[in-house]
């Protein structure tokens, strides 16, 4: 097919509001558009997702690509989207079914080597998307950091070609979580002592001013 549809996330505060990212490859000169009211950072994805394609030992597609991130009117920034129009464009040019995609939310950063990076705002979009019937696919980090989030449904993988195999239906262990009221309580680090935390030297100092003098305390 010519045309695919991925679904992704964008980050709007504690919202994680739907993005419907469109691939058309069409004929004509080789050109790589992206549109959709884009900040600096989504329109650099052309040459990351370039790149992590062709490391990934897929077919870069010749002719006419045109993505479309909509609603064109939501502001989208980041790398987030970067996972996404990868696997539209392997959608669009054959080399993926269609049907692996559908009721999959996808987010995550591309290296150029095809590894998934990750990105802020994990929880938002696996909260929303688990309460849109969807499962979502993520980095590996993010996937097993979502699990805290009841009846998610989340694919982690390491690199673009882990995540295909996966939506391809082979096994590669994805990390499929549980609902939270079943799940071991080790898949969740708690913790009791500031001298666990490493890094966070100013985070740190305030919970402590504020803990000794028995202030009130705003965390963001």
């Amino acid at each position: 097919m010519s045309y695919a549809l991925v679904r992704s996330r964008a980050s709007r505060g504690l919202e994680a509001p739907a993005v419907r990212v469109e691939v058309h490859l069409s004929s004509g000169l080789p050109a790589f558009n992206i549109v959709g009211m884009l900040e600096t950072a989504v329109r650099e994805s052309r040459d990351r997702v370039r790149s992590a394609l062709i490391n990934s030992h897929f077919e870069f597609p010749d002719g006419r690509l045109t993505v479309n991130l909509a609603p064109a009117d939501l502001p989208k920034g980041g790398g987030r989207f970067d996972l996404a129009i990868a696997l539209g464009i392997l959608c669009a040019s054959d080399q993926l079914p269609a049907e692996c995609v559908q009721q999959v939310e996808c987010l995550g950063e591309l290296g150029l080597d095809g590894g998934l990076c990750d990105v802020n705002g994990c929880i938002a979009a696996a909260i929303a998307a688990t309460r849109a019937g969807n499962r979502i696919a993520l980095p590996v980090g993010a996937a097993l950091r979502c699990h805290i989030v009841p009846q998610i449904r989340s694919l982690g993988a390491p690199d673009l070609l882990s995540l295909c195999a996966l939506l391809r239906g082979h096994d590669l262990a994805p990390t499929e979580s549980t609902p939270a009221e079943t799940r071991e309580s080790d898949s969740l680090t708690v913790v009791t002592d500031l001298a666990d935390i490493q890094g966070q030297p100013l985070a740190k100092r305030a919970l402590e001013l504020a803990a000794a003098g028995g202030h009130n305390l705003l965390m963001l």
